[in-house]
């Protein structure tokens, strides 16, 4: 079975990083959240007070983006990577409302997505990659043998984000989420540099009836069709 590059793209909270996290650990890939990456610098820009009001200090992020090192390393626990910004482990803090509401206006930056995607390429070189995020298939690996775009309605996403945060202790309401949501949905399909958009040579995935396991048995069995091909 050869090694290839997984591509999964899609809205924010339809379970991309879910999916691509479960495939990863089944079939021994490498995964990466490139999402994680964006939202790693929205949090060292509202920690280094480069983001205010929603305004970014467009010329300081520039400036200090290459003193930003993002580390994804394994809990020994789960097993599952983990987002660590300049050596201290942020995979809780990149998740909050907070970062949520501003990491679209980061990521449609061009200076942050070409050196976020510059790195993306650099851990795929070697294959055996699952990688999920807004422009995997078209603008990080286009080449990519299975690419893959999920998709469910805003309301089905608010609650899923809803019940996430509720688990973490994070108390946010349906109306607030749901706006986020929709929010994160223009910004992200209407920004001029790599708007999310399903690859022409993409499988279209609406998991908004499916069950987790249903998800699975679907993604596994595309792979292997794949893999051995």
């Amino acid at each position: 079975m050869k090694k290839i590059v997984i591509a999964i793209d899609g809205f924010s909270s339809c379970g991309k990083s879910t999916m691509a996290k479960d495939l990863a650990k089944k079939i021994g890939y490498k995964y990466i959240d490139s999402g994680a990456m964006y939202r790693a610098v929205t949090l060292f820009s509202i920690k280094s007070n480069i983001i205010k009001d929603k305004v970014i200090d467009e010329a300081r992020l520039e400036q200090m983006l290459p003193y930003v090192k993002i580390d994804f390393i394994n809990n020994q626990e789960t097993g599952l990577p983990e987002t660590y910004l300049n050596g201290k482990n942020v995979e809780k803090e990149i998740r909050t409302m907070k970062v949520s509401n501003l990491v679209s206006l980061i990521s449609a930056l061009p200076f942050v997505r070409h050196a976020l995607v510059k790195l993306q390429q650099q851990m795929g070189e070697e294959k055996g990659i699952v990688m999920d995020g807004r422009d995997i298939g078209t603008t990080v690996f286009p080449n990519a043998e299975l690419k893959i775009f999920v998709t469910a309605s805003a309301e089905v996403r608010a609650q899923r984000r809803v019940d996430e945060l509720l688990s973490k202790g994070d108390e946010v309401s349906f109306d607030e989420v749901l706006e986020n949501v929709k929010s994160r949905d223009y910004i992200d399909q209407n920004r001029s540099e790599s708007p999310l958009r399903k690859a022409d040579d993409a499988l279209l995935l609406d998991n908004s009836n499916l069950t987790i396991p249903q998800q699975d048995e679907w993604l596994m069995n595309i792979f292997k069709e794949k893999a051995n091909c």
